[in-house]
């Protein structure tokens, strides 16, 4: 057998794999270019002016199929439009997981309102609905699951909890466009579903969001929420009738995007047979586990994940990783590396200014703890946690070159537990 690339042998790849970060990894090209030119040549780059920013709504909201869609600057914005949507009082609770980015949890802040972070399952690193349910309380208003790497979240057992407490249900699915759970999108399960255009997602125009409902009093907050409370977009009377922000997207933004959900189907698709080919070729490596897909839903792969058996393998999660990447492959461990409320902005509880607002609105007795230990699954699923990256510009031979090298590394693991 070759010699490990850590090891000082010859790496399985050599050349760079497609990027979502350029051109590479990514389907932007005539279709958008066409359509950023008729935005220019019209003048007519904000969406009060121009046509784009609806027609994107429009099209989004029935690939989704939904009645309700409102375009804004970012994954977060989507989030907190539909937060605010949402209206909680201050000092509410919110409840999410401890695996995200920080566009999850600003929106929840912004509105004088308080994470609380529940832990997660192993199965779909999705919420754990025992431990949501520990954690309500007669503060809690709503609950965000976050559809992680494109793994359907158990929704059911949240919506049931949800209907029993009378929480909203505000689906992240900034990493899961396509994903289906039982049949259904996500995004279409809860109250409100949000959705990023992030460079790095399923479909980009750089930074963007889109904010989903099928209630009419929502959708309508939600358009409000994002134009400051201004029902009109610049057009007849000025009237605010409810607090807002600016998160209007440009009519450049929307032309990219709006070509981009065109192309959402195919990019899917060859995702998904990226990451059921991989799954499949090392599904005789019992010390690796990728969760799996249930009957009637669809991960859609925005990372694959992999959680590592260190105790079987007698190898770290960071050296495992560390010698897959060496052999050419885009692999990362840890993700986040802890879970979002241990690093310091949320743990010291110091968001506006020097005080501790708004977490001095909970009684000390019932103070949320931002603190290790807090959800002990999540942190043994970011130890033990691995990320390959797949994007739908690779070709079977990129497919191939990532299952090469991670099954080499594994052949040679006794090299690694020295």
């Amino acid at each position: 057998m070759p010699k490990l690339a850590i090891r000082g042998g010859t790496p399985v790849r050599t050349t760079p794999f497609p990027s979502v970060g350029d051109a590479s990894g990514r389907t932007v090209g005539a279709e958008e270019e066409k359509l950023v030119r008729e935005v220019l040549s019209s003048g007519r780059l904000n969406r009060g002016a121009g046509p784009k920013v609806a027609e994107l709504e429009s099209c989004f909201a029935s690939y989704m199929g939904v009645p309700h869609c409102v375009a804004s600057t970012s994954g977060t914005a989507a989030i907190h439009v539909a937060v605010g949507a949402v209206n909680p009082e201050p000092g509410d609770e919110i409840i999410t997981g401890p695996i995200t980015d920080m566009g999850t949890v600003i929106p929840v802040l912004l509105q004088n309102a308080i994470p609380v972070f529940a832990d997660l399952e192993r199965s779909r690193l999705g919420l754990d609905p025992a431990d949501v349910e520990r954690r309500i309380t007669d503060r809690t208003r709503a609950i965000i699951p976050v559809h992680l790497m494109g793994i359907p979240t158990d929704l059911e057992p949240i919506l049931a909890l949800a209907r029993k407490h009378g929480l909203a249900v505000i689906e992240d699915c900034s990493q899961a466009y396509g994903t289906l759970y039982r049949g259904k999108p996500v995004g279409t399960w809860g109250d409100l579903g949000t959705f990023s255009l992030q460079q790095s997602k399923h479909i980009t125009c750089g930074d963007g969001g889109m904010t989903i409902t099928s209630d009419a009093r929502l959708g309508d907050r939600a358009a409000l929420f994002a134009n400051k409370g201004w029902p009109n977009y610049g057009h007849g009377g000025r009237d605010y009738v409810c607090f807002g922000v600016n998160y209007r997207m440009t009519e450049l933004q929307a032309a990219v995007a709006l070509a981009q959900v065109t192309k959402l189907p195919g990019v899917v698709d060859r995702r998904v047979e990226l990451g059921i080919s991989i799954t499949r070729a090392l599904a005789d490596l019992p010390e690796l586990y990728i969760p799996p897909v249930a009957d009637g839903d669809r991960h859609t792969y925005w990372y694959l994940a992999i959680l590592v058996d260190q105790r079987a393998l007698g190898v770290t999660t960071s050296t495992l990783a560390d010698a897959i990447s060496r052999e050419g492959v885009p692999c990362g461990a840890h993700y986040i590396g802890k879970p979002i409320f241990l690093y310091d902005l949320l743990r010291s509880k110091r968001i506006y200014g020097t005080s501790d607002y708004p977490f001095c609105l909970q009684p000390a007795d019932r103070a949320v703890r931002y603190e290790p230990g807090e959800t002990p699954e999540t942190e043994r699923i970011l130890d033990d946690l691995i990320l390959v990256s797949i994007n739908e510009r690779m070709t079977d031979r990129d497919r191939d070159d990532i299952i090469e090298g991670i099954r080499k590394v594994m052949a040679h693991i006794e090299e690694l537990r020295g």
